[in-house]
C-alpha cells in the first residue's frame, strides 16, 4: 500500500510522462511539417514509449489500490529552429525526467517503500538508455552541421525506428519484459 506522499509523487510523475508523450508528438509534428518524415517517425516512437511509461505508473497505482489522479498537462512548444535545436531540447527534457525519476527513487527509499523502489529501477535504467540515444543523435547532428545530404541520410535512418511495445493498455502493461525500443 502506498502512503499519501508516494501516491501524490507517482501521480505527479505520471503527468510528467504524459507531458513527455505530448512533447514528442509536437516534435514529431514539427519534423513532419519540415519534410523530415524519418525524424517525425523517431519522435512518434518516443511518443509511444512515453505513453507506455505513463501507463506503467497508472497500472502500478491501480495495483497498489491508490487513487489515480489525472493532472493537467500543459501545452508543449511547437516551433524549433533546427533538428539540432530540437534534439538539444530533447536531451534537456530527458535529463529533467532523469532527475524526477531519481527523486522518486529517493522518496521510495526514504519512505521504506520497497515495491515502488523496485518498480522505479526499470525507469532508472531506461533513462540511461534514453539520454545515451539522444546524445548520440546530437553528436551526429553536430557532425552533419548544415549539410543537407547528411541530414537526409539521418532522416532516412531514423525513419526505420519502429514501436516495439503494446499499444493497447487495457490489460495493463509490463515494461520490464523488455518490450520498449
Amino acid at each position: 500500500m502506498l502512503n499519501a506522499r508516494m501516491r501524490e509523487a507517482l501521480n505527479d510523475h505520471m503527468a510528467k510522462e504524459f507531458y513527455s508523450a505530448y512533447l514528442y508528438m509536437s516534435m514529431s509534428a514539427h519534423s513532419s511539417s519540415t519534410g523530415l518524415k524519418g525524424f517525425a517517425t523517431w519522435f512518434m516512437v518516443q511518443y509511444h514509449e512515453e505513453m507506455a511509461h505513463a501507463m506503467t505508473i497508472y497500472d502500478y497505482l491501480n495495483r497498489q489500490g491508490a487513487k489515480v489522479r489525472l493532472l493537467e498537462i500543459k501545452e508543449p512548444p511547437s516551433g524549433y529552429d533546427s533538428m539540432l535545436d530540437i534534439f538539444e531540447k530533447t536531451l534537456e527534457h530527458e535529463r529533467y525526467m532523469t532527475k524526477n525519476i531519481n527523486e522518486l527513487v529517493d522518496l521510495a527509499i526514504k519512505e521504506n517503500d520497497h515495491a515502488t523502489k523496485i518498480m522505479m529501477q526499470w525507469f532508472v535504467s531506461e533513462q540511461v538508455e534514453e539520454e545515451d540515444n539522444v546524445d548520440n543523435i546530437l553528436k551526429r547532428l553536430k557532425l552533419v552541421g548544415n549539410d543537407a545530404n547528411g541530414l537526409f541520410m539521418m532522416d532516412s535512418e531514423l525513419g526505420q525506428r519502429v514501436v516495439r511495445m503494446p499499444l493497447d493498455f487495457s490489460k495493463g502493461i509490463d515494461l520490464t519484459a523488455n518490450v520498449a525500443g
